[in-house]
């Protein structure tokens, strides 16, 4: 069984239509890029597999290892889908604990260890408001894999980031691909597409097509 499935999923907003009849498999331990025209659907594509808009018509099947009773939202998923919001009044640390406390599945050590991953340094006292925008895309990434999850939904992950850190982002997706985890990101740069995916799909005329 696939990880997640699409099966003859259409989309529209406004009568606009944004996917018609896509029916598409997504399976375990592979890197997937997505690629497509700007507002093409790349977003509507993630926030759909999240469980967060729902499709027009068709169904998006989860592998029932990642789904929870009586939970439409995936679990086991780390997302960056448009910019994740914090309290630009605390740190980064604080803000990850914060969202850490929610499922309490993890300890401070572990939050920790995330930021130092993505280049962060968890003591710093600077808030969030004097963040560089390579800080908070850092930000957003430890707290997609701070708890440790098997699945990444990653749009555009190396925004703003320098090449060091690009470099060492990549080596951290392709570290999750040997440990058999999944990942489905979307970038601007082909080289990222070229260097991390095992499958590339490009969304053109309101389908999802593989060109690799």
């Amino acid at each position: 069984m696939a990880l997640i499935e699409f099966k003859n999923v259409s989309k529209s907003f406004k009568s606009n239509p944004i996917f018609i009849d896509v029916s598409i498999q997504f399976e375990k331990g592979k890197i997937y890029g997505i690629t497509g025209n700007n507002g093409s659907g790349k977003s509507v594509l993630f926030k759909m597999i999240c469980g967060f808009i729902p499709p027009d018509k068709g169904q998006i099947v989860i592998h029932p290892d990642y789904l929870e009773p009586k939970n439409k939202f995936p679990k086991n998923f780390g997302i960056i889908i448009d910019r994740p919001g914090y309290n630009a009044s605390k740190t980064g640390f604080d803000n990850l604990k914060s969202l850490a406390i929610i499922q309490n599945l993890i300890s401070d050590e572990e939050i920790k260890e995330a930021m130092k991953i993505v280049g962060l340094e968890p003591e710093n006292t600077q808030k969030v408001k004097h963040y560089s925008l390579g800080m908070k895309q850092k930000l957003s990434i430890a707290q997609a894999i701070m708890e440790k999850q098997e699945v990444l939904i990653l749009d555009e992950p190396f925004n703003a980031l320098d090449r060091e850190s690009v470099d060492n982002i990549r080596k951290l997706l392709l570290s999750y691909k040997m440990n058999r985890k999944t990942v489905l990101l979307t970038s601007h740069n082909q080289e990222d597409i070229e260097l991390l995916c095992d499958h590339v799909l490009r969304i053109e005329n309101h389908k999802l097509t593989e060109t690799k």
